[in-house]
């Protein structure tokens, strides 16, 4: 077994922060993953890499050399995204990519910094709307792509999508709640406790499938088009919900702690990819932007598994 990505990222980012804690937040993961992940890269490395103690963690010896090597590891992924190329600096154009709210806000800003910088030359013109506008807008001409959940595409028949990533949905709960004691949760199980239902994106009608597959209800309490919101009142113990990692963040507004559980019932992932009308053909910039998508988001997966 080799050394993935991810678990030599977990170990930059704790070793630069000095905190595991900090760590996980700046990764906006749990504690218990950057902490697995590293023992997990000692364990292959066959030596420690990081001595713990009260204040946090620092480097041993054979950790400060890693480290090293680590950074020179991201450099050339790095350096591979963004390697130079004439058709890059010559490809002129406007990119018109339409997203979704969820992706706007947590998927598609790093990668629309990284198409910037390849082709600086691409006038991109971001526009966010509902799955059903864009659907819409991509068959009538008035967007050139777009970057949406793709597990909620309607029109199967007029537009042709790709996923790029598959988000597990997993129980988020507050530090508090008795649930964390258990080893099996199941929707059952879930469906006992105030639930806060998150509308945005068709999160509920999404919400409401696998719930009807299982043949149990949700207890809603509230239900806000608010991730944030959503965020706040799990975290307050207020109620509990269930969403996809790739929306996931540690902490409240308030500072307050968010924990993230699996579950024993299966759920569906969150797909996110790219859609476009079969029956246009995609202009030089969007052709890029496709590409450049599949290519980032591939190698992303590489640091996330």
């Amino acid at each position: 077994m080799e050394p993935s990505l991810r678990q030599i990222r977990y170990f930059v980012a704790a070793a630069t922060s000095g905190q595991v804690s900090r760590a996980a937040r700046d990764l906006n993961v749990s504690q218990s993953a950057v902490t697995t992940a590293i023992r997990q890269l000692e364990d292959l490395i066959g030596s420690p890499l990081l001595r713990r103690h009260a204040r946090g963690v620092s480097l041993t010896h054979d950790g400060t050399i890693f480290l090293q090597h680590a950074h020179r590891i991201f450099a050339t992924v790095d350096e591979a995204l963004h390697a130079p190329g004439a058709l890059r600096s010559t490809l002129t154009g406007k990119l018109r990519v339409a997203m979704t709210y969820t992706v706007a806000g947590y998927f598609i800003p790093q990668y629309l910094e990284r198409f910037a910088r390849n082709y600086p030359s691409i006038e991109i013109l971001p526009v966010e709307a509902s799955r059903m506008d864009i659907e819409s807008g991509l068959q009538s001409g008035q967007f050139d792509i777009a970057v949406l959940l793709t597990s909620n595409i309607m029109d199967q028949e007029g537009l042709a999508y790709e996923t790029l990533i598959k988000s597990p949905r997993r129980l988020w709960l507050s530090t508090s709640h008795e649930f964390l004691e258990r080893d099996v949760i199941t929707l059952s199980d879930v469906a006992t406790q105030p639930y806060i239902m998150l509308t945005v994106d068709e999160a509920s009608n999404t919400a409401q499938r696998y719930w009807n597959q299982a043949g149990a209800r949700p207890k809603t309490l509230m239900r806000t088009s608010s991730v944030e919101a959503v965020r706040s009142l799990v975290a307050s113990g207020m109620g509990v919900t269930i969403l996809s990692d790739m929306v996931y963040r540690p902490w409240s507004l308030e500072g307050l702690r968010v924990e993230a559980q699996d579950l024993a019932t299966p759920i569906p992932t969150m797909d996110v990819g790219l859609a476009w009308a079969i029956n246009v053909e995609l202009p030089p910039a969007a052709l890029a932007f496709s590409k450049f998508m599949q290519m980032s988001a591939d190698i992303d997966r590489k640091m996330f598994v």
